[in-house]
């Protein structure tokens, strides 16, 4: 199999348009549709459905497409590796973390991997802080800034950053929350904003359950932190989050910390890649810029 035929293939799968990317490759469509035909006939399955207005990937064209692109980036790591002695390194570099974290912990990492490493390109995907570790897993990413969960699977090497303490947030404004938590209250009757998943959730359901208050009154659930704090401050209901993201949110000021809540256990924050990716020249070359 040739490279440039993977190339026309992974390219082809993305756009499913056999004239864009011909004109991509500087090639005919004709010459294309020879190039996938020849590839299906060496794997003996149809790699694609297509009529006159339609492309679309069959269920062996799927997994050839993720095949694809791993041995194109094989080949490029190879490439690296063979004169990572002789050049500077370059390549893409994927991260994924949350909006807090972009602006809390990524600058000085990042800062201190690109004054070493100037050539290579970094790649950054915000989301949900709770779906860090399986954008690492799919292999959407190539690290994570993410909170260690209590059991952290073996495919996973989990990089230390920083303790992350963990707060009970209640609205300023004036309503009827805030005349709950002003009073003598009952957990089971103030409403709670609750993460969709992930381990803030989980530090919620040890904590309530330790109060012994009967069944938490869950106003709604977020995916994210910083949603969170946005329906703390509109006056939906009291959370918990991360204050590191109360610290960056912009409605931090309509918001108050309680206390006398008990305690709450804190966040391990680390990077996180697969333990299978270890050794390669980019990993090794962002761990090693990163570890004290």
């Amino acid at each position: 199999m040739e490279l440039k035929s993977l190339r026309m293939f992974i390219d082809l799968a993305k756009s499913l348009h056999f004239a864009k990317t011909a004109e991509q490759h500087h090639v005919s469509p004709s010459t294309l549709s020879r190039a996938v035909q020849r590839l299906e006939q060496e794997l003996g399955s149809a790699l694609l459905h297509r009529d006159n207005r339609t492309v679309v990937l069959s269920e062996a064209g799927k997994q050839f497409y993720q095949y694809a692109e791993q041995q194109l980036e094989q080949w490029q790591l190879l490439q690296l590796s063979l004169h990572q002695k002789q050049a500077e390194l370059q390549g893409k570099l994927r991260i994924y973390c949350s909006v807090t974290a972009a602006y809390s912990h990524l600058p000085p990492l990042l800062e201190r991997f690109r004054q070493q490493h100037p050539l290579v390109e970094i790649m950054l995907t915000t989301g949900d802080a709770a779906d860090a570790l399986e954008q690492v897993e799919k292999q959407a990413v190539d690290f994570a800034i993410a909170a260690k969960p209590e059991q952290l699977s073996r495919i996973f090497s989990f990089h230390h950053l920083a303790t992350i303490p963990l707060a009970v947030i209640a609205p300023t404004m004036v309503c009827q929350v805030q005349q709950q938590i002003q009073q003598d209250f009952v957990w089971s009757e103030v409403p709670i904003i609750l993460p969709e998943h992930g381990p803030a959730r989980k530090r919620f359901e040890y904590w309530y359950r330790k109060k012994q208050q009967g069944k938490a009154n869950i106003y709604a659930t977020v995916s994210g932190h910083e949603a969170l704090v946005s329906m703390v401050a509109l006056g939906c209901g009291v959370g918990i989050v991360p204050q590191v993201v109360v610290e960056n949110s912009p409605v931090k000021d309509r918001v108050q910390y309680l206390t006398e809540v008990g305690a709450i256990e804190p966040f391990e924050l680390g990077v996180c890649c697969l333990n299978q990716s270890k050794d390669q020249p980019l990993i090794q070359a962002f761990i090693a810029a990163i570890t004290p």
